[in-house]
């Protein structure tokens, strides 16, 4: 890994929600912990819980019975193999399990994600070209 490589992976940490990050190749090991100050503005707390419990409880209604796909790693999801290409899935697709349902690029290798589940997608939780967290929900699916 050279220093330009060292660099973006410092700005893609930096830029995303993470709080630390750890990454090994060999001999060479990198670990970064960002300490992150949080200002909560008590107005926009109290708007944020009202719609948080109007949201969970349609959730809940929605998808007692729904799984969902997470990202293996932290990346860069892409919905499409080609920059103009057909997306893998959309919603109201019926998938099957090891079907390849996206794409996580991270440090340039691109990773397929197959879905661990047969069933209809129901709702695609990122868009293209979105940073994605480590164990962040990708794709609600209804078996």
């Amino acid at each position: 890994m050279d220093i330009k490589d060292i660099i973006t992976l410092i700005q893609t940490v930096s830029d995303s929600k993470l709080s630390s990050f750890e990454y090994q190749e060999g001999d060479t090991r990198l670990a970064f912990q960002i300490e992150r100050e949080t200002a909560v503005n008590p107005a926009k707390t109290v708007v944020m819980e009202e719609i948080d419990q109007n949201t969970v409880k349609a959730d809940t209604e929605e998808s007692t019975e729904c799984n969902y796909i997470t990202s293996p790693m932290v990346g860069t999801f892409y919905c499409s193999a080609t920059e103009d290409g057909k997306p893998f899935i959309e919603v109201g697709d019926v998938i099957n399990k090891g079907q390849v349902i996206g794409i996580v690029e991270a440090m340039k290798l691109m990773n397929e994600i197959e879905s661990p589940y047969s069933g209809v997608v129901e709702e695609i939780l990122v868009a293209n070209r979105e940073m994605v967290g480590y164990d962040q929900i990708l794709v609600r699916v209804r078996p």
